[in-house]
């Protein structure tokens, strides 16, 4: 599997965050279903947002791209992400981008003017298959800037002369540095071969971008490049398109600062990954409270199931009545799981049939209270077992539960600005009220804390709090 990476001139956005989690979640899934999976995820390391950076700011190109690799990677390992198999760099392959251009020119589907090299999408058959454009249609209505050095407005460059200042390679055409698209062809082609499985990216890529590797890639081999193409789609913010412009850009450094990483991937995985995806604070929410949801339960079943893990002498032999009715439903979850994922990666109807059988498990909870028989805690053990192994391709549920809601109440005094020593003294004092029977004062204290988003619960072993 390939997927495009990202061109190293800035921090991530949301926009980075929703395809990087998809293609992760597709990566863990071929490996959960038993594939040996290669997956190249590459950097763009040489390009003008970057020289421009660079020139800017008075550095190198090469320690602005170092930078924001270093930072996305950042970003990335805490959206949990696991790292591809290879992340090659652009700058890395240059040599290889000379030869494959070589390659074009010899075969008649190149040209060069004054030192650049461009694609003659002419002698491409079948240019436009991916993105479904005929080239005769795009030519009549073409409303491209014209380039006088092209024979065709959409030809493409495929190595770029020198300008004065910027960074530059040897090559037979002179001193230049590559087009764009080249070295995703050639970084494909070097860890992958000539035909691979799934190319992947974001949905803006598929023309001009994958349009053109596809047409470098199959004219230079006269093979078919890759034998599926998978896009996420847009991003867009409160419903308007996401753009600079707009200033609506929220970085994945800003998000996991109000948001924990499993409630982002939350929010991106609940959506199917091809249509577009609404982000706001309110849908924010709205998966963390979902999450919740969950780890609550998880929470329930640990404290039901204690310390113990083993069960070997348990099988489903020994199961009757309840337990039995909940333990099929959580055998039944696995291959209603495989089913969705094994649809076009469903992961939005994965999540739903996980969240049917956690009410289920909610049920079950409350039908069985005070049950201590090994049965009943065989049945809980297996549940947080698969509701563990499902989460584990998603990225979801994968923290002690204990440890989230730890987590959670500091992220969430620390946004609102609370001091958790203040509560507790609250609280405590609270009870003084009670024991001296000032109602007034306990139920003051009571609603000055829900007006802060604290939300109090009495029980036999004294007052707990949680955020709302």
């Amino acid at each position: 599997m390939y997927v495009c990476g990202i061109t190293a001139y800035d921090v991530c956005h949301i926009g980075h965050a929703r395809s990087a989690v998809v293609f992760d979640v597709i990566y863990r899934y071929f490996k959960y279903r038993g594939f040996a999976v290669t997956y190249v995820k590459n950097f763009t390391d040489v390009d003008d947002k970057i020289i421009e950076r660079a020139r800017r700011e008075g550095v190198d190109i090469a320690e602005i791209a170092a930078r924001y690799i270093r930072k996305h990677n950042e970003d990335m390992d805490a959206l949990g992400l696991v790292r591809p198999t290879v992340t090659p760099r652009a700058t890395d392959n240059i040599k290889g981008m000379i030869r494959l251009v070589e390659r074009l020119l010899e075969k008649g589907l190149a040209y060069t003017v004054d030192g650049d090299v461009f694609y003659s999408v002419e002698r491409f058959e079948g240019y436009g298959k991916l993105s479904g454009r005929l080239l005769d249609e795009m030519m009549a209505g073409a409303r491209i800037e014209v380039d006088t050095k092209k024979r065709n407005p959409y030809d493409f460059v495929l190595w770029k002369s020198a300008k004065e200042g910027e960074p530059w390679w040897e090559s037979p055409w002179g001193r230049g540095r590559p087009g764009w698209h080249i070295e995703c062809s050639v970084m494909s082609q070097r860890y992958l071969g000539e035909t691979f499985d799934i190319h992947g990216g974001g949905e803006d890529l598929i023309f001009p971008h994958h349009e053109n590797e596809i047409a470098q890639s199959e004219g230079a081999t006269g093979k078919p490049f890759a034998r599926y193409w998978i896009h996420n789609g847009f991003v867009k913010i409160n419903s308007e398109k996401m753009s600079k412009s707009l200033g609506n850009i929220f970085t994945v450094q800003d998000v996991l600062k109000q948001f924990h990483p499993e409630v982002v991937r939350l929010f991106i995985l609940q959506t199917h990954y091809r249509s577009i995806i609404d982000f706001s604070e309110e849908a924010l929410k709205e998966a963390r409270s979902a999450l919740e949801r969950v780890y609550a339960t998880l929470l329930a079943v640990d404290e039901r199931i204690g310390g113990k893990d083993e069960f070997d002498e348990m099988t489903e032999q020994n199961l009757s009545g309840r337990h039995k009715d909940f333990f099929h439903r959580l055998q039944a979850l696995q291959g209603r799981f495989v089913e969705a994922m094994d649809d076009d990666f469903n992961t939005a109807r994965a999540i739903g049939y996980i969240f049917e059988t956690l009410r289920q498990m909610n049920v079950y909870l409350d039908e069985t209270a005070g049950d201590g028989s090994s049965r009943h805690l065989f049945v809980l053990y297996r549940a947080r077992s698969i509701f563990h192994q499902l989460g584990k391709v998603l990225g979801l549920f994968l923290e002690d539960p204990v440890e989230y809601f730890r987590r959670e109440r500091a992220r969430e005094l620390q946004k609102r600005n609370i001091d958790s020593d203040v509560i507790e003294g609250l609280i405590e004092e609270r009870a003084r009220a009670r024991a001296e029977r000032d109602w007034s004062r306990a139920d003051e204290i009571r609603e000055s804390l829900r007006e802060k988003g604290i939300l109090l619960k009495d029980g036999p072993g004294g007052t707990t709090w949680m955020i709302q």
